[in-house]
């Protein structure tokens, strides 16, 4: 069963599943209470930023976290399409699930440097290491991604085996 399974497959599928319900639960917090959900320790370095540096209103700053809810739920979406399409084994041996985990890979990538350097910028240490920790997981997952590339088929074909196709003749243009 799991003889076909490459290394990338199994660092996405771990990746993932730390991933889907990490950022499910603050992206719903956030959509519930917007303000609260935002100065809870994931986000708080965003709203300390957006009131602090940017002097956003109430209602900017709840736009704010609505967008910042809804770019965390995108990344969601692409690892919940990547695990999918991970339980066919067509498209794991040939690496097709491959582009759902890049786009999450790069989203999630943007919103946690983004997110480390806010909060660096109003001195939240906390927040800084949890977002530094989750862009390196993301980076770590999309260096072996980059460089491991799935098995290509083989494309040489045996003359002796194939037989003589009845269509194909010396005046036929693909044959000069």
């Amino acid at each position: 069963m799991f003889r076909n399974w490459r290394i990338g497959s199994v660092n996405g599928a771990l990746v993932a599943a730390y991933f889907i319900p990490a950022w499910t639960m603050v992206a719903f917090n956030i959509m519930v209470a917007p303000v609260h959900g935002l100065y809870e320790r994931p986000s708080v370095a965003v709203a300390l930023f957006l009131s602090d540096q940017l002097q956003m209103s109430g209602l900017s700053t709840v736009r704010a976290a609505w967008l910042l809810a809804l770019g965390r739920l995108t990344v969601v979406a692409f690892f919940a399409i990547y695990l999918a399409l991970l339980a066919i084994p067509r498209t794991r041996k040939s690496g097709a699930s491959d582009e759902a985990l890049g786009i999450a890979l790069a989203i999630g990538s943007l919103i946690s440097f983004v997110s480390m350097v806010m909060a660096s910028k109003v001195g939240e240490m906390a927040a800084l290491r949890l977002h530094a920790t989750e862009l390196l997981l993301l980076l770590g997952a999309a260096v072996v991604l980059v460089i491991e590339r799935p098995a290509a088929a083989p494309k040489t074909v045996d003359v002796a085996d194939t037989a003589p196709l009845g269509l194909e003749q010396a005046e036929l243009l693909h044959n000069r």
